[in-house]
């Protein structure tokens, strides 16, 4: 599967174009997001993960450089060795770090809308754990609810999609001091529209800690002079 995104910022405006694909070979699926701004950074996370009865992540690698990253980083998750690696773009040195941990078979980066878009029909929502990387490693809960519906047009037709609310809780000490650091992170949503095959159409929230909200869309190219058979100027 290649599908093609657009990325928008909290007044519409398209900061970047990406492309989204799924590769199988057998029970073994790589799914690649990547980014492409406006302003040359770049967004980019390829993971790669086992799909029979549950869906396994097995290696993660997340890239974020460029303007639109205040605190640039390079991180690559490998579940089966329980290492986590990274490297903060921002450093001069660009030193790599690494820790080991202990990962949970769960593990969500890089699958977030998937395991929704694959939320059997009977359940309204589910918890399931993220590492986030910012000066160390640490694991987050995603709590993932259902959230209502609207109405979206595919062209003239009216269709009904699914809005899920994701919100991230920060255990330990570093939960509890977060909203008197201001660093609570906000709310997500996503919205699926359902049926035999439920899809993806939209995800509003930040792309990095205590990033601004921005609108990833579901997109189709389209043809500078709107006929596809003259040609592009």
């Amino acid at each position: 599967m290649h599908g093609f995104l657009l990325l928008e910022d909290a007044n519409g405006k398209v900061i970047a174009s990406g492309d989204q694909t799924y590769v199988a070979r057998g029970n073994l699926v790589t799914s690649r997001t990547i980014f492409r701004f406006r302003d040359g950074s770049v967004d980019d996370e390829e993971c790669v993960f086992r799909q029979k009865t549950t869906f396994h992540l097995i290696r993660d690698h997340h890239i974020q450089k460029g303007p639109s990253y205040p605190d640039p980083i390079d991180v690559t998750i490998d579940v089966a060795k329980g290492q986590v690696s990274w490297t903060s773009l921002s450093d001069k040195d660009h030193q790599p770090k690494s820790q080991h941990l202990k990962l949970p078979a769960d593990l969500a980066n890089g699958m977030v809308p998937l395991l929704i878009e694959n939320l059997p029909h009977s359940t309204t929502g589910l918890t399931v754990p993220y590492l986030a990387v910012d000066s160390r490693p640490r694991i987050v809960k995603l709590t993932i609810t259902l959230d209502g519906s609207d109405n979206v047009l595919l062209g003239p037709d009216r269709r009904q999609a699914d809005r899920f609310l994701i919100h991230p809780e920060i255990g330990g000490v570093a939960g509890l001091l977060a909203p008197l650091l201001g660093k609570k992170p906000p709310d997500m949503k996503v919205w699926i529209v359902g049926g035999a095959v439920p899809v993806f159409i939209r995800m509003d929230g930040p792309l990095y800690e205590q990033g601004p909200t921005w609108t990833i869309l579901l997109a189709a190219p389209t043809w500078p002079s709107g006929n596809p058979n003259a040609r592009a100027g």
